[in-house]
């Protein structure tokens, strides 16, 4: 779990002294945002295994890169992720790149972009740890965004209630996979919320049948800020987006 945030007193009775907070489930990786002294919980695709098995011990990391510029490692992907909050939300999370490197943490020294790295454990070897010097833009030539995760997983939801959010801009292509334990057919309803403040509108249903799988490919080019869920009926119910 990493706990990261920006103190302005002078600034904070505006834009709320926003504290960020990171973690992961078994559905999705977690950011949970403070605001004004309320919590409010999104969700992100994962990129990595390696945070669901332990291989890796470092945190996912959260840092001030460059003046007003903050950037979020998380379950191996990059983010840009806004230093202020605007009217109770958080705009402008945007996924940079996928890696596979372990990084302890980052920096900006001397105007260059720093990763600490420990790229080999003992099990191949010596461990290699050591410094990687760059820019912030060469991020951009790293992996494609892509991942995985969802709001459920074998989850037990109630009748007509929203999930969480869960992020869908930067992302290529889409599909979601749909399945439930119900022993009647159920609709499920996307809505997204395309402007990134919270205004929700639906966009399709999908009628699962009881004992049934169906998923739903996004069309080429489509993107909202976040989708979020709800179903018609209370049942136990997995929903599991892929990015690639």
């Amino acid at each position: 779990m990493e706990v990261s945030g920006k103190q302005n007193p002078s600034a904070g009775s505006r834009y709320g002294n926003t504290l960020y907070a990171t973690g992961w489930s078994k559905s999705s990786a977690i950011l949970r945002v403070l605001h004004d002294g309320k919590w409010t919980r999104y969700l992100l695709p994962k990129a990595s295994q390696s945070f669901d098995h332990t291989w890796n011990t470092e945190w996912m990391r959260i840092r001030e890169a460059q003046t007003e510029r903050y950037l979020m490692d998380l379950h191996g992907l990059f983010y840009e992720l806004p230093p202020l909050v605007y009217g109770g939300r958080v705009w402008g999370i945007r996924p940079i790149c996928t890696h596979l490197r372990i990084v302890p943490d980052f920096c900006h020294w001397r105007g260059m972009f720093v990763m600490a790295s420990d790229q080999t454990d003992n099990a191949v070897g010596q461990p290699q740890s050591g410094l990687w010097f760059g820019n912030i833009d060469d991020l951009w030539n790293m992996g494609k965004p892509a991942g995985w995760g969802g709001p459920w997983w074998d989850t037990e939801v109630a009748a007509d209630t929203p999930s969480d959010p869960y992020l869908m801009t930067g992302f290529d292509k889409k599909v979601v996979h749909l399945i439930h334990k119900a022993a009647e057919t159920v609709a499920v309803t996307m809505e997204v919320d395309f402007l990134g403040d919270g205004s929700w509108v639906v966009y399709n249903t999908c009628a699962v049948a009881p004992g049934e799988y169906t998923h739903y490919e996004f069309p080429d080019g489509f993107s909202a800020h976040w989708i979020r869920l709800r179903c018609d009926k209370p049942c136990r119910v997995t929903a599991h987006f892929v990015y690639s």
